[in-house]
């Protein structure tokens, strides 16, 4: 069992100012390697930010740009499940990227805070982020340090691994439904019908950068009827990003197969993933 573990700490409130990035690779349950960085971001430090990992402008003079380690996170994570603590870690690599025009990662993110609200009731609600969940398993990490982050976040996924039953793929999957699993998750919307949209019935699967409500209603603010499952009445299929890869032989979701069977058999079903679904509904 591999996978990798990343953190980033940024030098002010937009998410592509990454001043330190951690990454950590675990192999069999335990940490094997660790890689990190300071990084100049070419921007200012907020002191709020600095307040909180100390990280100056003095400590990152002379150090790469992110353009110039682009290449070495993606060489780290390529084809590899990596876990991140929320989803703001995603979100800033992926902004970075897009600033410095670099070729962004080919992995697949797990967050490990929505794995730790399935595996542990207790912290279903409040209490999952990455100090606390950590004194509740007695983890001890060094707090906003990149790689110590990163470390903590990877540990809490070995221990919902041990604990739960679950292997990686196992958990690729239960991070997609609700956190309580009795909940029938019902994402069914009316559609506007002065959207642009409007007449398109949309299904979702995989797992979406954005909580498969708000994708649902930006469905339905746009125009689409949305359900809970593909039908023969269903024209769009949002499928997340991530998800449009198979995940080491991984078998695509019964909603993409069922999709395709139905292109197979004439319907008029168009697959996208959920960057190209949310700038449709973007539109105007």
């Amino acid at each position: 069992m591999r996978f990798i573990a990343l953190d980033v700490e940024t030098a002010n409130p937009d998410m592509s100012s990454i001043c330190q990035i951690g990454i950590v690779h675990f192999q069999d349950g335990k940490p094997v390697e660790t890689w990190s960085s300071l990084v100049d971001p070419q921007d200012y430090f907020d002191d709020v930010n600095v307040s909180i990992h100390g990280i100056e402008k003095e400590d990152v003079c002379g150090a790469p740009i992110f353009k110039q380690i682009s290449a070495e996170i993606n060489r780290r994570v390529e084809g590899q499940v990596v876990a991140i603590h929320t989803a703001f870690d995603r979100s800033a690599i992926t902004q970075a990227t897009s600033r410095h025009g670099t070729t962004p990662p080919e992995c697949f993110w797990l967050n490990t805070a929505s794995v730790a609200r399935r595996a542990w009731p207790e912290v279903a609600q409040r209490g999952y982020g990455l100090a606390p969940l950590a004194v509740k398993l007695g983890i001890e990490f060094k707090h906003h340090d990149a790689a110590e982050d990163a470390r903590a976040a990877g540990m809490i996924l070995v221990r919902a691994m041990t604990e739960m039953g679950l292997d990686l793929v196992g958990w690729m999957d239960r991070v997609k439904g609700p956190i309580d699993p009795s909940h029938d998750g019902s994402v069914a919307r009316d559609g506007n019908p002065e959207g642009p949209l409007y007449g398109e019935v949309v299904a979702f699967t995989g797992s979406l950068v954005i909580p498969r409500h708000e994708a649902a209603d930006r469905a339905a603010r746009a125009g689409c009827e949305t359900s809970n499952g593909v039908t023969k009445h269903t024209t769009l299929l949002v499928v997340g990003d991530q998800d449009i890869h198979m995940l080491n032989g991984h078998e695509k979701s019964n909603k993409h197969r069922k999709a395709e069977e139905l292109i197979a058999k004439g319907k008029p079903i168009r697959i996208l993933t959920e960057t190209d679904f949310l700038s449709m509904v973007a539109q105007r």
